[in-house]
């Protein structure tokens, strides 16, 4: 019997549910997995069942609950030193922190526009100016990491971090709207879609039956 309890929501939609579970499977952390379908009307209940904000995701260590995606890796981070979840130098590990950060607070105009859904093929739909513009940002930050900090690995701090698995969503979110990346970036995106964990995931999500009709794209 694993430690850890990680709920989460449908596979399929839920993009912070993916960040720790993709965390956790590609550490080889062990984990019970709860699955609570989102926005029905048992939904809620069932989530404050385990979350203290009724929101995925939710990590259970025993008699401590952590909610929030960036608190568990956090919390995973200092449980697993070993693991080095976070990049062992000090100057690309505030780098780490710092667009983590922006990714768990900012690029509204993509996640607003450009939901994300594994099983659904939308090319070019939602790319408003502003979405285009955090797009840019994206892949500047990418190229980046992988010109200054990358030279060790195919991540973008050479081994995978939390930093790769707060941007896992995103990289799903091109595939689906089909986005043109830059070669580097591109590699980057082709890298982490070719993870056991991450496959594993979208075979999951494709065997979904929900439809979340608020998560879909409106026709054009």
């Amino acid at each position: 019997m694993s430690a850890y309890t990680l709920v989460i929501g449908n596979k399929n939609y839920s993009s912070w549910s993916l960040r720790p579970w993709l965390l956790m499977r590609h550490a080889q952390l062990a984990f019970q997995e709860v699955r609570i379908p989102l926005y029905t009307p048992e939904s809620k209940q069932q989530l404050r069942h385990y979350s203290p904000s009724s929101k995925v995701p939710c990590l259970l260590d025993g008699s401590l609950t952590i909610w929030d995606s960036l608190a568990i890796s956090e919390y995973l981070a200092e449980r697993h030193p070993d693991l080095q979840l976070w990049p062992a130098e000090i100057s690309q590990r505030a780098f780490a922190r710092s667009m983590c950060a922006e990714m768990h607070a900012g690029f509204t105009h993509l996640r607003s526009n450009m939901s994300m859904n594994c099983r659904g093929r939308f090319p070019g739909r939602g790319r408003t100016v502003e979405v285009a513009g955090e797009i840019d940002r994206i892949q500047r930050l990418w190229s980046e990491c992988r010109e200054r900090h990358g030279q060790s690995g195919p991540f973008l701090f050479g081994a995978f971090t939390i930093a790769d698995a707060m941007y896992a969503p995103v990289i799903l979110r091109f595939r689906t709207y089909e986005v043109q990346l830059n070669p580097v970036c591109r590699a980057y995106a082709d890298t982490i879609l070719a993870l056991p964990a991450m496959q594993q995931w979208l075979t999951e999500a494709l065997a979904e039956t929900e439809v979340i009709a608020a998560l879909e794209p409106q026709p054009a």
